[in-house]
This record gives C-alpha cells, structure tokens and sequence, in this order.
C-alpha cells in the first residue's frame, strides 16, 4: 500500500489539472487490487474498467494500448491475438489506460486508469509511473 499511494496521489493530481473524473487502480504483479480510488464524481463503470485495465497490463507485462497500435499490435484483426479479449470478458482490456509498473526490469503490478480519453489516460499514466519510480529512488526496496 505504501508503493500504491505515490501513484495514485500523482495520478489523481494530473487527472485534476486536465480537468477530468477517472477511476484509478493499482494492482500487485498478478493483477490483484492493492488501491482503488473514484474521484468524486467519475463514472460507476470506471471502477470495473480500471481493474481489468490494471489486470490486463500487469498479466501482458504492457501497456494496455499496445495491444491496438498498428501495425503490429496482437489484438488487431488477422494479428496473432485476435480476439483475446474475448478470453475472460469483463477482465481484459486492450484499449487505453493499463500501465505496468516495473523494478530492476520486472513487473511489480500496473495502474489502470478510466474516465478520459486516450490523451489524458496516457497522462495520468505517466504521471503515476514517473512517481512510482521516484518513490522507489526515494525508498529502495530492502
């Protein structure tokens, strides 16, 4: 929780100064919820997508979107993964917003992020990864 609370802190702050309502989420590397913040007045369903977004990227060990970029994202139609969001609906996202979190090279758990669009979900993202790499600086891990 102490890892997770840098991150959302930074992502809420960069949500508030572009002026929109998300959901974020962080999980553990295997995708299990440790942190769960709705700003007030986000969407209801923000809360199911940035767990599977969250969910998605820390299982993949990518960030969500890259599952779509052409043009050779797995999930794109005739790529390799086609249709893998169909795998476990409701926990798979392969759209803008789930951020892994990495250390020394391995993935330690993702952020996932809803209630903007692709632009802003990207920038909440990065202002939580980059506090979660300061955080670690500030507080290596023993």
């Amino acid at each position: 929780m102490d890892d997770a609370l840098p991150v959302l802190n930074a992502a809420r702050a960069k949500a508030e100064e572009l002026g929109v309502k998300q959901t974020l989420c962080v999980t553990d590397e295997s995708g299990q919820v440790i942190a769960l913040h709705r700003i007030p007045g986000a969407r209801l369903t923000g809360v199911d997508i940035s767990i599977a977004k969250a969910f998605t990227a820390a299982g993949h060990e990518r960030a969500t979107h890259k599952f779509n970029e052409a043009p050779d994202g797995p999930a794109l139609p005739g790529n390799e993964a086609f249709g893998i969001s169909h795998m476990l609906p409701g926990k798979f996202a392969i759209f803008v917003g789930g951020f892994p979190l990495e250390h020394d090279g391995q993935i330690v758990g993702a952020l996932g992020v809803s209630g903007g669009n692709g632009q802003q979900d990207k920038a909440v993202g990065a202002a939580g990864i980059e506090a979660f790499a300061q955080h670690l600086a500030d507080n290596p891990p023993s």
